[in-house]
């Protein structure tokens, strides 16, 4: 099933400003709420659906890639299995609540924390992994038709020995004291508008909910450790040259059995040995001898797709173009695919034996020798931009 467009989601346009866009959110979220919609399957997709597009739009490096590519620049496309929010969970929604109603989740005082688990997941501070940063090299080739590629990372992943609880053992992980578990401490203060109830994250546990009295020996607490992990990443065909995928939650691991970051990917092309890309479009430069070009001839040249034959006319000119229909690069998360340009370039011999000299001479008096440039032949430039537009 396709996505909806993030910003129909919100409900707002493309030139919408960053502060009316987290209204927006904000809105939806009230309105959606699980607290506020028990057992309501249809509300808390779009819970999540709004979620997703502000996480998105919310971010000034996504969105702008998200304008670009659409759904694709941002990796929610299902074979690729990124996201820009497509797997998020409702921990990744609730950890992100700090941003938008100023560092606390309202839900848990507004609907009490009902079946929807806004008390215990928006009430325990949950930490979250920093992002990885990563580039892939791609050929040509694997540009066109998308790749699979292994990347063994360095990062921090979760300590085996204390499956990322940074306890020694079980028995060392007790209840907060200060807040019961919660991870919040709440006051009640008397105003003249009456009692007004606040929260705050709890200082002993940290947001936790939890305490250590023993800490892991080998991550000292931390829940976390320098390790090395391999990844598969899913290349969708159709990218380009410092566009950005990423693959939530595959960054480095968060203390305390948090939320893991986001592993950022960098595409960098390959240079090709004989094809040149543009846009979508692929140019080969063939080079023909003089004789080739005046008397025409059946030749193979190379696309991203293996060999192609293709005829060169008798009398072809030299910066002629001829097009190979859908033998260039597939749009990205699109059916579509550019042409091959086929650029012709007369070649010169630099060096004559006395024979091939004599020939020429003979042949340069010949009237069909001769130039006859036609009135309204195009430049090369011209016919490039032609075929490109």
């Amino acid at each position: 099933m396709s996505k909806r467009d993030y910003y129909d989601v919100l409900g707002v346009t493309k030139s919408a400003a960053a502060e009316e866009i987290k209204k927006a959110y904000r809105k939806m979220a009230i309105k959606y709420h699980p607290d506020k919609n028990p057992g309501d399957k249809a509300a808390e997709d779009k819970f999540k659906e709004a979620a997703e597009a502000y996480e998105v739009l919310s971010n000034a490096e996504k969105k702008q890639r998200y304008d670009q590519f659409g759904h694709a620049g941002v990796g929610s496309s299902a074979s690729g299995g990124y996201g820009g929010g497509g797997n998020m969970n409702m921990d990744d929604i609730f950890s992100n609540f700090g941003d938008i109603f100023g560092g606390h989740n309202p839900f848990e005082s507004f609907f009490g924390g009902g079946s929807g688990g806004g008390q215990q997941r928006g009430g325990r501070r949950v930490s979250k992994g920093t992002n990885l940063r990563i580039k892939v090299k791609l050929t040509l080739e694997e540009i066109a038709h998308g790749a699979e590629k292994k990347i063994k990372v360095n990062k921090l992943i979760v300590c085996k020995t204390c499956d990322g609880s940074g306890a020694k053992d079980k028995s060392s992980v007790s209840t907060c004291g200060t807040c019961g578990g919660s991870g919040q401490v709440r006051r009640v203060t008397n105003t003249i508008l009456g009692q007004m109830q606040t929260a705050s994250t709890c200082p002993t546990c940290n947001g936790s909910g939890q305490q250590i009295t023993s800490k892991c020996t080998v991550c000292h607490g931390d829940g976390v450790v320098r390790g090395e992990e391999t990844i598969t990443i899913n290349i969708p065909a159709g990218v380009s040259e410092g566009m950005q995928l990423s693959m939530s939650g595959k960054g480095n691991a968060a203390p305390n059995g948090g939320i893991p970051g986001d592993l950022i990917i960098l595409v960098e092309e390959t240079p090709h040995e004989t094809l040149k890309r543009e846009g979508n479009n692929i140019v080969y430069d063939l080079h023909l001898s003089f004789a080739d070009a005046a008397l025409g001839i059946s030749i193979e040249v190379p696309t991203i797709d293996g060999k192609a034959k293709i005829k060169i006319e008798p009398g072809t000119q030299s910066g002629k173009l001829l097009r190979l229909k859908g033998k260039g690069l597939p749009e990205v998360n699109s059916y579509h695919r550019g042409d091959e340009i086929i650029h012709i370039n007369i070649w010169t011999p630099k060096a004559l034996s006395s024979e091939e000299r004599s020939l020429l001479e003979k042949l340069r008096e010949s009237p069909n020798f001769k130039p006859q440039p036609g009135k309204n032949d195009k430049s090369f430039f011209e016919r490039m931009k032609e075929y490109f537009e």
